[in-house]
């Protein structure tokens, strides 16, 4: 992909950092595995981990923040940027994240599929401003009582 693309666009790639069982892939071969995408363009790596083997063979903790710690070793040990998921529900808990340098950037599929506008909410909570795109302008009223700064409004352009 990165010999066909244009510089200016970014690619990752997804890494089942660990299997969670005996015998699978492991952080330490992630980290290798990183380096070398890494050397071939690759612009990040998402941490992931677990899937390949059944539930009862893989003993995954479930608990808030679990792959932080595989996005964390590769940033560390490969120097390539990361992104962090895993159970990353609250605008304060991505938010640490990135702050301590444990991450560069959140995935947050399990909080976005249950609140689409996450994004929005983040920001009023964490005090950021937003604006929405003008297909969104009908939802400014709503948006701007999460915010504790005013949402910008958009004017259609001719």
């Amino acid at each position: 992909m990165r010999g066909v693309l244009p510089a200016r666009m970014m690619v990752g790639a997804r890494l089942s950092v660990s299997e969670w069982a005996e015998g699978g892939f492991t952080p330490g071969e992630a980290v290798v595995v990183s380096r070398a995408l890494k050397e071939i363009g690759v612009a990040y790596i998402c941490a992931s981990s677990g899937g390949n083997y059944a539930k009862s063979q893989a003993s995954i903790p479930m608990t808030t923040g679990y792959q932080v710690q595989f996005a964390e070793r590769i940033r560390r040990e490969a120097d390539v940027v990361t992104r962090a998921g895993g159970l990353i529900d609250t605008p304060e808990q991505a938010e640490a994240i990135v702050a301590e340098g444990r991450a560069d950037m959140i995935a947050l599929a399990r909080a976005i599929l249950a609140d689409p506008r996450w994004p929005w909410r983040a920001a009023a909570t964490l005090g950021a401003s937003f604006a929405t795109p003008l297909q969104y302008a009908r939802s400014v009223p709503t948006m701007t009582k999460w915010a504790s700064t005013p949402v910008p409004e958009r004017k259609k352009v001719a």
